[in-house]
């Protein structure tokens, strides 16, 4: 692992929240404009909507999503094989592990539609991914808030952080252990979001 790239402008924050570790490059660059990649990646990728189990009961995400990578993942009751990496998505790998420092062996695609789609308060605290994940978030599209709140301490307030087009932010260290997230559904209308988050699963015995 390597020390995370500084950007040329407006640099990385490290976003002050109590046990966590997370940094915000809030613009990146990716070498193509952030709307025809959109448009790339929504036209190209093989979508689905996943069934998932959630408190005992199933249900459609309310999202489409694909899984890209070298290793399964399983989460909320499903298990996603993996499809092969793309082109566009080996590139993003490199330009993201690049920025990072961090290595990653497997991308999840989220695909918000529109103002129904959204994703439940949730910590990605799989065994798959290890006692301190590194979980890289790189946004396309619409503006959405990523809603972060503490586990435990009640005294910590809930978090709304925007994430445009071009964000890219690196959840680290205990975040996941201490802190759930998740991105509301919206009462006003709103354009597409697709979210990729860069992850790398550990192959673990069953």
């Amino acid at each position: 692992m390597t020390t995370p790239q500084l950007l040329g402008d407006g640099g990385v924050e490290r976003l002050p929240l109590l046990d966590a570790d997370l940094l915000l490059w809030p613009a990146v660059d990716l070498g193509q404009d952030y709307d025809s990649l959109l448009r790339r990646l929504i036209d190209t990728t093989e979508w689905r909507q996943q069934q998932i189990t959630v408190y005992g009961k199933s249900c459609l995400q309310p999202r489409l999503s694909a899984w890209h990578g070298d290793l399964a993942y399983s989460y909320s009751g499903i298990r996603l094989e993996p499809r092969p990496w793309t082109p566009v998505l080996q590139e993003l790998r490199r330009q993201v592990e690049s920025l990072t420092g961090q290595e990653f062996n497997s991308v999840l695609l989220n695909y918000y539609r529109d103002e129904n789609d959204g994703m439940g308060m949730h910590s990605d605290d799989e065994r798959e991914l290890g006692e301190q994940p590194a979980i890289a978030s790189l946004s396309l599209g619409e503006t959405r808030d990523l809603v972060l709140k503490h586990r435990s301490r009640k005294d910590q307030k809930t978090v709304k952080l925007p994430l445009p087009a071009g964000s890219l932010l690196l959840m680290q260290g205990d975040t996941q252990r201490h802190w759930r997230h998740g991105i509301n559904k919206l009462r006003r209308p709103c354009a597409a979001r697709i979210n990729l988050t860069f992850r790398k699963i550990l192959p673990i015995k069953r």
